[in-house]
């Protein structure tokens, strides 16, 4: 039995993780804000399954004696908490900046200071690498592409930290490296493409697969910025939760490293691709509108996943169009809950 620390767990992503914990007779501890739409819902979720659970109420912040006592014992820490939007972060860079580059600090030295020598896993984005500008990027069927990318962005190429959010995730990235190359800390970064799965609660600025289905289920009109040919490699949340377990058991050889994770080349989806599936599945017209494009919005990103696969033997599993269908029947089934999490939008 390990001891987890999940700081984030009411998160979509922190859920599915404390729950794959939880199931195995790990003893779990979770610290959330629950500042983001439905954290309270999946808390609730999390408290009604089998397991050594404890939940605190904590800012990643200000609240570092908590991170410290919870941390002190852990032998495998999650950091999932993040302020989450591009968008958000243009409006509003003190706070980004405030969650995801001092929040990361206060994690990475409560972890340092823990006695137990612990792996420390650390949510990272393919926003670290910029706009991409350099790179061709040609229509094909309704899509972009990169040209000369076949296989997609590899851990190797230079760091670009586009927007207020690139810097602030970006600034935790490097710190995450450094604290193993300075400290000895087992730290993991995944740089994560489009995580997607049932309780997602998705909105208009992150979590677009959730966003479009949700709206597609209530009838309510979706707005594309941009012209909707961007392209995504979109992952299956199970699968993200089986590249953290891999990546774990091999820790001798990956601690310290960074891996690109998503879908890859072979699980790809434009916008364009989600409505026209959105369409088959529910049977209607989904009502969408353009608007302008916004800033820091790679117009194709595709993660080169064959580090992951080569160093601890993993790969994506479930097909876009079958997580598609995973979601819309959680969602279908969960219509109250959404309704509750969305009232003001759906009510």
């Amino acid at each position: 039995m390990k001891k987890v620390v999940v700081i984030g767990g009411a998160g979509f992503i922190g859920c599915h993780v404390v729950a794959h914990h939880l199931g195995v007779d790990d003893q779990v501890t979770v610290i959330d804000n629950l500042s983001r739409k439905g954290t309270d819902i999946n808390l609730q979720w999390l408290e009604e399954q089998p397991g050594d659970f404890s939940f605190f109420h904590g800012d990643i912040r200000i609240d570092r004696d908590l991170l410290e006592q919870q941390c002190l014992n852990a032998d495998l820490i999650y950091h999932l908490a993040a302020q989450v939007a591009v968008t958000t972060s243009v409006t509003n860079p003190r706070e980004d900046f405030d969650i995801n580059a001092l929040g990361t600090f206060n994690v990475l030295e409560a972890a340092r200071g823990a006695r137990s020598d612990p792996i420390l896993i650390y949510a990272s984005t393919n926003k670290v690498f910029g706009g991409l500008e350099d790179l061709e990027v040609v229509v094909s069927e309704k899509r972009y592409q990169l040209s000369g990318a076949p296989l997609g962005i590899d851990e190797d190429r230079s760091l670009d930290f586009h927007s207020p959010y690139g810097c602030s995730k970006g600034s935790g990235d490097q710190y995450c490296r450094d604290y193993y190359r300075i400290y000895g800390l087992k730290t993991l970064v995944f740089r994560q493409s489009c995580i997607y799965g049932i309780r997602q609660f998705g909105v208009e600025d992150q979590g677009w697969v959730a966003h479009f289905v949700i709206s597609s289920l209530f009838d309510k009109p979706i707005t594309i910025y941009g012209d909707g040919m961007q392209v995504r490699d979109v992952l299956w949340i199970e699968d993200l939760v089986q590249a953290y377990l891999k990546a774990v058991t091999e820790i001798d050889r990956t601690a310290g490293q960074v891996y690109n994770i998503g879908g890859g080349p072979t699980h790809t989806m434009s916008l364009l691709d989600l409505l026209d599936i959105l369409a088959e599945e529910f049977g209607k017209k989904i009502q969408f509108s353009f608007a302008d494009w916004r800033p820091g919005d790679q117009k194709v990103y595709i993660s080169n996943i064959s580090r992951a696969k080569k160093e601890f033997g993993w790969e994506p599993q479930i097909s876009p169009r079958k997580g598609t269908q995973l979601l819309i029947a959680w969602a279908q089934q969960n219509r109250n809950i959404l309704s509750r999490v969305f009232k003001a939008r759906f009510g």
